[in-house]
């Protein structure tokens, strides 16, 4: 397409220097014209922003006006779900013994009146009003919403079949209307429905409140539900009505959706890089997001700027599949006694997180699944993992991955004699491959 402008011979030198060099945005009255294929000619009264360069040569390349973006991708867009259970273990526990839901449910350790030695594996709504949260020590969890016959607590030790055996009979609910089915975790899956809904947003609503009540009727847990063209748009919307919400985010809404929303809420933003922004006097999305990718790359770094602004663009993965990488890097920690002490072994996951996350950065790798591995008395072993909507390599992020994996995993009657954390589904320039291989055969 050839550009055509009133001023041409003024705008020439600058069109064959480099695009940093040029000036940020062509102002009125230096009214451009686009030629298109089809001879065309469209005026253009607004000025071109050069702030995110590359949603810009996407619409040139593709002979579209800024405008026009909407209709003319709406045939590649996906729609995509991710469901969220409510509560999920609490909820199992409450459902099974036949609790009261509205009093508060802490599942971990034994408190042993406030002196245990442990951890929080998960706990009901009720208790989260009083600031208690997973991984947190159960002696904490005790002084903040003590139990019998102190406070109103509840505290039981977790069944892990019981979990096991509800998330089977969802997951089997969400598989029959998805074209491509996702399990993220024992509690959470993505689902692409474009073609079972036709395309149709509308539709999509619909079938996911159907689903949303056949969860509920057949399973007796409830379940928030959030429809989005991405990966992290849909995480991020099944977020915002919970519990048992539904939230749909369309394509021509994600800038709508970004304002004034903070940085915090977005999946892969952890609480350094957050400080770190605020620090600049950037709390929200769009206040980061306006700078341009140019500008935001020098504060907060080239990667990061290049991934929030293909977040906002909802130009992020759409993909859907049970099919990954087994490239992982991962490092594991065997302990000469076993562990009793499920709060100590923890501290040694976070130490083993870190040294991952430390080693992935230097090898310019991000990744998308973390594991946890937990060896008990006996080498009975298990792995858990969660993955998340898109690549990344923030150690807060992996962090608490981690520590939720553990806390909500870990058989709290049992010995601990090896634990582990795996990065996996890995992301990584080809360069970089070839490294991993020969550091995986050493």
């Amino acid at each position: 397409m050839r550009l055509l402008c009133s001023s041409f011979r003024n705008l020439q030198s600058q069109f064959s220097q480099p695009l940093e060099d040029l000036p940020r945005e062509f102002k009125p009255p230096e009214k451009l014209l686009y030629l298109t294929p089809n001879l065309e000619i469209l005026l253009c009264e607004e000025y071109i922003n050069f702030k995110h360069r590359g949603q810009h040569s996407q619409h040139m390349s593709e002979g579209l006006s800024p405008d026009s973006q909407g209709s003319a991708s709406s045939f590649k867009e996906r729609i995509l779900v991710h469901c969220d259970l409510d509560a999920f273990f609490a909820a199992v526990e409450i459902l099974h013994h036949n609790l009261d839901p509205e009093k508060p449910l802490i599942i971990g350790s034994d408190p042993q009146g406030g002196r245990g030695r442990g951890i929080v594996s998960t706990c009901n709504y009720a208790a989260r009003a009083f600031g208690i949260h997973s991984a947190m020590p159960v002696s904490e969890a005790w002084r903040r919403c003590p139990g019998h016959p102190f406070g109103p607590g509840h505290y039981i030790r977790g069944s892990r079949g019981l979990y096991s055996r509800a998330s089977r009979k969802v997951m089997s609910i969400l598989k029959e209307p998805a074209e491509f089915f996702e399990k993220a975790s024992i509690d959470e899956a993505y689902l692409d429905i474009t073609e079972h809904v036709g395309g149709d947003w509308d539709v999509a609503y619909a079938l996911c409140r159907t689903l949303q009540t056949t969860i509920e009727q057949k399973v007796g847990l409830t379940a928030s539900f959030g429809i989005a063209p991405t990966r992290i748009l849909a995480k991020m919307s099944s977020e915002v009505n919970k519990p048992k919400g539904i939230f749909r985010i369309l394509p021509d809404e994600i800038a709508e959706f970004f304002e004034g929303r903070s940085l915090r809420d977005v999946p892969g933003i952890g609480p350094k890089r957050a400080t770190q922004l605020a620090e600049w006097g950037f709390v929200t999305v769009d206040e980061a997001y306006v700078l341009g990718e140019l500008a935001l790359g020098r504060m907060a770094g080239e990667r990061f700027a290049h991934w929030l602004t293909c977040v906002v663009d909802g130009t992020t993965s759409s993909e859907v599949s049970q099919l990954r990488s087994r490239k992982s890097i991962g490092k594991e920690r065997t302990f000469s006694s076993d562990q009793t002490d499920h709060e100590a072994v923890l501290d040694v996951l976070r130490s083993l997180t870190h040294r991952v996350l430390k080693r992935s950065k230097e090898m310019g790798i991000s990744g998308r699944l973390a594991e946890v591995k937990i060896r008990y008395t006996g080498f009975e072993t298990h792995t858990h993992g969660r993955s998340i909507p898109v690549a990344m390599d923030e150690p807060d992020v992996f962090l608490r991955l981690a520590e939720h994996l553990f806390a909500t995993n870990v058989q709290h009657n049992r010995g601990l004699r090896l634990v582990g954390f795996r990065l996996g589904q890995l992301d990584m320039p080809p360069t970089r491959q070839a490294m991993l291989l020969l550091q995986e055969e050493e």
